[in-house]
């Protein structure tokens, strides 16, 4: 799910990299001290998870885990996501520098939905709710990928996000499905977890 560099505009690529530094700084003063390392964990998953990736054009198809991040996190979700994105853009070349800030976005945002669908009144069927959160979660970093790309290049770019949508299908599944394996768990043993403030 990572844009690569070269792709974007100027203004998209200066947006996304504001906004970006905004909600990782809030995301920081909304960490507290005894999540900071489940946060660590979570930082590790994600850039364990990336590592096995597809390129799909100028961008790449991978497992994310970031409707879990969100779940567990909430806003703290985007300095997770920015450490481990930093961490593969200098150790792997995935993404880059210049996109950081969109990647970020890209990933961080469908976080926070995650995080607020996962509390939102409904069914309280936790693998329900964490398969939701889960596939919603991707299905949010594509379309904000693909705004991404046609506020850069517009129709140019209609065919590559007809492809990056059709190839993250599977990752919509496989994401469901494991974010709902790992909350049910973390419900069974350590329910207070799942028990966080999205919204300040």
């Amino acid at each position: 799910m990572h844009i690569s560099e070269g792709v974007l505009s100027w203004p998209v690529l200066a947006g996304g990299a504001a906004i970006a530094a905004a909600a990782v700084g809030v995301g920081l003063r909304r960490l507290p001290d005894d999540r900071i390392p489940v946060a660590g964990l979570l930082c590790a998953m994600f850039f364990v998870a990336a590592l096995i990736h597809i390129p799909v054009g100028v961008a790449s198809v991978h497992l994310v885990l970031n409707g879990l991040c969100g779940v567990l996190l909430g806003w703290a979700a985007f300095p997770v996501i920015a450490a481990a994105l930093t961490l593969q853009a200098l150790l792997f070349g995935f993404g880059g520098l210049s996109t950081l800030g969109v990647n970020v976005l890209v990933m961080g945002v469908p976080a926070l939905i995650a995080a607020a669908a996962f509390r939102a009144p409904w069914p309280r069927n936790v693998a329900l709710r964490g398969a939701v959160c889960g596939a919603l979660a991707i299905v949010c970093g594509v379309l904000l990928m693909a705004l991404a790309l046609w506020l850069s290049g517009g129709a140019a770019f209609m065919s590559l996000i007809g492809m990056v949508m059709l190839a993250h299908l599977p990752v919509i599944a496989i994401e469901a499905a494991m974010t709902a394996a790992i909350v049910v768990s973390l419900q069974r043993a350590q329910p207070t977890l799942l028990q966080i403030r999205v919204v300040a």
